[in-house]
């Protein structure tokens, strides 16, 4: 209950903030001023190393959710021999972890996080790599033969040469750094961004609920849960929100579902992978995005552009 408190407290302070939340606003944006301008500073002064390979971030600037997996899965699904590279948060284990080869499952969710372990069940000509250390993982993924590299929440890597996506929800009320706003940056950082997309201006969201019942409980570990308003039915008996990324215990969710008399529980994709063993009726959100074409010319002249220079370089070589 505390829990669902404070993420709704937060997320209307960062996104949607009354009147009266613009006083702890205010109290926290000397703060919020000293974070972004030390920010900017540490992406203007880092030098950037060029791995020779293509490489597309999708990322964002502010806090939470904004469409990151999906738009990865919808982007990566299109490219053959593409290796994509996340932080793998919320998992338990340290360290480079492969956790598919071209589609072959090589770990399990523990250890690979839930959106890495999503993104390897969806796409199953792509190879996927946990690694704090993103730079190790694009040499592996380099001697691996991949031929285009795809980062997860990469904007913040400003030591990395890449091509820069961002996505932004489509309200937005409080535009400064964090803490007193939901931004990780200044808001005009988004002009070092090669793409800067808005939800439903450049891609929208399609949600289809898969085995949908009469009485559902939504329970979720996502960032941003009250994004999923729009897209709940009517027969919604209780909402249960859990911090971004955490894990669920089978025996507390069977006897929630015993004890409202619910017939299965609506869970995202993201948390499905997580609790694909507790044998429990389940519901499932599953979204897509119908991204503009656009956004593909662009990243596919990006990618061509490297097809030429190697080209060029053979030719030389011959």
């Amino acid at each position: 209950m505390f829990n669902n408190i404070m993420v709704s407290f937060f997320e209307r302070l960062f996104f949607k903030p009354t009147i009266f939340d613009w006083f702890f606003i205010f109290l926290l944006s000397p703060i919020s001023i000293i974070y972004g301008i030390f920010m900017l500073f540490r992406r203007l002064l880092t030098i950037k190393e060029d791995f020779q390979i293509p490489i597309i971030s999708i990322g964002n600037l502010v806090v939470g959710g904004s469409g990151k997996t999906p738009f990865l899965i919808s982007l990566a699904f299109k490219y053959e021999n593409n290796y994509i590279i996340l932080r793998g948060y919320g998992r338990q284990s340290r360290g480079l972890i492969e956790v598919s080869s071209r589609g072959k499952i090589l770990t399990d969710v523990f250890s690979s996080g839930d959106e890495a372990m999503l993104i390897a069940r969806e796409l199953p000509n792509s190879s996927i790599i946990v690694s704090e250390d993103r730079k190790e993982a694009i040499r592996l993924a380099k001697e691996r033969g991949a031929k285009v590299i795809f980062l997860d929440d990469g904007f913040n890597r400003v030591d990395i040469k890449k091509f820069e996506i961002l996505l932004f929800p489509k309200d937005i009320n409080n535009y400064l750094p964090f803490p007193a706003g939901g931004f990780r940056e200044f808001y005009f950082s988004k002009s070092f961004a090669d793409l800067n997309l808005i939800e439903d201006r450049d891609f929208r969201r399609v949600v289809t609920i898969k085995n949908p019942t009469e009485r559902m409980v939504l329970v979720t570990a996502i960032s941003n849960p009250k994004r999923l308003e729009p897209y709940l039915p009517n027969n919604i008996i209780k909402k249960i929100y859990l911090k971004d990324h955490s894990y669920f215990n089978k025996s507390i969710l069977k006897e929630t579902l015993y004890r409202l008399n619910a017939t299965s529980l609506l869970v995202t994709q993201k948390d499905e992978v997580k609790m694909s063993s507790f044998n429990l009726p389940l519901s499932v959100m599953e979204l897509k995005l119908d991204i503009n074409s656009n956004v593909f010319d662009n990243v596919d002249r990006y990618i061509k552009k490297f097809d030429i220079i190697s080209q060029k370089n053979r030719d030389i070589d011959g």
